[in-house]
């Protein structure tokens, strides 16, 4: 398995035969260049979509069109843009598992919120969520955008994923304290890569309080397109 980060809260993880896009942000992503597009989405199988927030979605119908490959993501919003855009979606919602050609992504909760900008205002797309990530022999949370839940007590029980890939950056989502709490309370990871962090000024800059806190974890502090192999 390799998980590339793509800056921000974009990924991506090839694993099998799949190349999974985690919230593809290019148009506008301060940590990614215009050049570095194409290595960042080429050969991608499926995207996967947490939520609707600018920051996640802004090029996953124009991508899900060119590359021509599914959308997974939560019911509601799925069920809109498969009647309404003439792309391919997975809609699932939380509690539920999809097979993705050999890997299996569950959906779990997640604590944020999930709107998206039109002529008539801010309105809601679906609800925010999280995963839960099978695959060659090891479970990955990828966390999507979310603060510290009580559900990650039996996330951590019930799944038992050895990696996890967390929104760490604060005032948005858990800061690095935070990540750090809930992977000592609630799971048992191998590896922890922080993600949602770097982007921009208001968000921290650095893993060192993570890594420092999680003396038995190995953390991992993600450089853009350089592969992490697990």
């Amino acid at each position: 398995m390799k998980i590339i980060w793509l800056g921000h809260g974009s990924f991506r993880i090839e694993t099998a035969d799949l190349v999974l896009l985690l919230d593809p942000w290019l148009t506008g992503n301060p940590m990614l260049t215009e050049h570095q597009h194409d290595a960042a989405v080429s050969g991608a199988t499926h995207i996967i979509l947490t939520h609707v927030h600018f920051d996640h979605v802004v090029d996953v119908l124009p991508l899900a069109r060119r590359l021509n490959i599914p959308v997974v993501g939560q019911y509601d919003i799925m069920g809109l843009w498969g009647e309404t855009e003439g792309i391919e979606t997975i809609g699932f919602n939380k509690g539920g598992t999809v097979d993705l050609d050999g890997a299996k992504l569950s959906m779990v909760t997640a604590q944020h919120s999930s709107t998206f900008s039109t002529e008539d205002g801010l309105r809601t797309g679906g609800s925010e969520v999280g995963y839960m990530l099978a695959a060659e022999g090891h479970t990955v949370y990828l966390s999507g955008d979310t603060d510290i839940m009580a559900d990650m007590e039996w996330f951590g029980d019930y799944y038992k994923p050895d990696i996890g890939i967390l929104s760490a950056g604060g005032h948005f989502t858990m800061d690095m304290a935070k990540v750090a709490y809930a992977a000592k309370r609630y799971f048992a990871f191998k590896t922890l890569i922080p993600a949602h962090y770097r982007t921009f000024p208001i968000l921290e800059q650095s893993a060192q309080t993570l890594a420092a806190a999680l003396p038995g974890v190995d953390v991992i502090e993600p450089q853009v397109l350089q592969a992490i192999e697990i």
